[in-house]
C-alpha cells in the first residue's frame, strides 16, 4: 500500500493501526508522530498563516466568501507518489483539506486510481467510526476494533476516576480568541466526561461564535483557551486580548487562578486516538493536585499574565 494522509488526525490513526511505514505523503499540518515530517508535503494553505487570530480569521473568511477552497492540493505531487489510499475529511473546509479539494485533484491528474476515504468527525462517536472507516479501507478491521476498545477503556477509566470526586466546575472552553469561539463537536462531551459542566457549545455541533458579554455573564469556574491549530506558545502571544479586557479581573476563574492555556493543535482539535490525551488533560485541569496523567507543561499550563511575552514592535 501507498498511503497519503491529508489531515493530521488520519495520519495519527494510520500510525496507531500500524501502517505508518506505508505512508508516502502528508499534509502541511501532519506532524505526529515526528517521523512523518520526513514525508513529502502535498498541500498548502492559500492564506498567510502568520499574524494574529483576527487577521487569520479575516483572510479565511475572504476566501470562503468567494466560494473558494482554503487549501491547495498538489495534484502533480500526488500523481508522482502514486497512492493507493488518500485520507481526507468533509467535516470542515476551513480546518483542513476537504474531500472536494482531493476529488478535484484526483480528477485532474492522479493516475493511480486511489481509494479516497473521507472522515467526518462531529462527535466522539464519529471519531471511533472514522477509525473503523480507516481500518476497513486498509483491511485491518480487527486491529481497528482493538484500537477502539483500548481507547474507550482508558477513557472510561478516567470517567470512573473523576466520578468519585465531588468537584463539578463550570467550564468555558475557548477555541478561537479573536473573534471568540467556543469549543463544539466532541469537546462538550469530553468536558462532561472529565467531570465538568460545559457552558458553551453543543455536543455534535460545530463550534459556535460567542460574545465576550456572554462569557462574563456565565462567570465560569474554569476558563480553558485552546485555539484550533495553535500550540501553547502561539496562544500565549494573544492571551493579552483576553487578560487585558477590563472585565477579566472580575471573572471568578481569573480571581482564583483557574484560567488555563492548552495545546489546541496537538490535542483538542485532532479527532483521533489522542482524544484520550485531551480527556486526561481536562481531568487534570478540573481536579488540580488530585488527578495527574503527566500532561502539565506539555499539553497545558496555568495562565499567568506575568508570563505574557513582550508585545511585538
Amino acid at each position: 500500500m501507498r498511503i497519503v494522509s491529508l489531515i493530521a488526525s488520519s495520519t495519527e490513526i494510520v500510525h496507531a493501526l500500524g501502517f505508518g511505514d506505508d505512508m508516502v505523503g502528508r499534509s502541511h499540518e501532519c506532524d505526529f508522530p515526528l517521523k512523518v515530517k520526513d514525508l513529502p508535503i502535498c498541500t498548502e494553505p492559500k492564506f498567510k498563516v502568520e499574524g494574529s487570530s483576527y487577521e487569520i480569521d479575516q483572510r479565511v473568511k475572504e476566501i470562503v466568501q468567494e466560494s473558494l477552497s482554503v487549501y491547495r492540493v498538489d495534484a502533480e505531487k500526488l500523481n508522482e507518489l502514486q497512492p493507493t489510499h488518500i485520507f481526507t475529511q468533509d467535516q470542515c473546509e476551513v480546518c483542513a483539506v476537504s474531500l472536494k479539494d482531493v476529488e478535484d485533484a484526483a480528477c485532474s491528474l492522479i493516475t493511480s486510481n486511489p481509494q479516497i476515504v473521507s472522515l467526518h468527525p462531529d462527535s466522539l462517536k464519529d471519531i471511533f467510526e472514522d477509525i473503523r472507516r480507516v481500518a476497513k479501507s486498509l483491511n485491518a478491521e480487527v486491529v481497528g476494533e482493538a484500537l477502539i476498545a483500548n481507547v474507550k477503556a482508558r477513557m472510561q477509566a478516567v470517567v470512573d476516576r473523576v466520578a468519585k470526586l465531588k468537584a463539578r466546575p463550570r467550564v468555558a472552553l475557548i477555541e478561537w480568541i479573536d473573534p471568540l469561539m467556543a469549543g463544539g463537536n466532541w469537546m462538550p462531551e469530553l468536558i462532561e466526561m472529565a467531570g465538568g459542566i460545559n457552558l458553551f457549545g453543543v455536543a455534535g455541533e460545530h463550534s459556535p461564535w460567542m460574545k465576550w458579554e456572554d462569557l462574563v455573564a456565565s462567570d465560569p469556574d474554569i476558563i480553558i483557551v485552546s485555539p484550533c491549530g495553535f500550540g501553547i506558545e502561539r496562544t500565549m502571544q494573544e492571551m493579552h486580548l483576553i487578560s487585558q479586557r477590563p472585565e477579566y479581573a472580575t471573572l471568578r476563574a481569573a480571581k482564583v487562578g483557574k484560567v488555563f492555556v492548552a495545546d489546541g493543535n496537538q490535542y483538542f482539535n485532532r479527532p483521533g486516538p489522542r482524544v484520550l490525551d485531551s480527556l486526561e488533560i481536562l481531568a487534570e485541569i478540573f481536579h488540580l493536585g488530585v488527578v495527574n496523567y503527566g500532561h502539565e507543561s506539555v499539553g497545558w499550563i496555568r495562565f499567568s499574565a506575568a508570563a505574557l511575552p513582550a508585545p511585538s514592535k
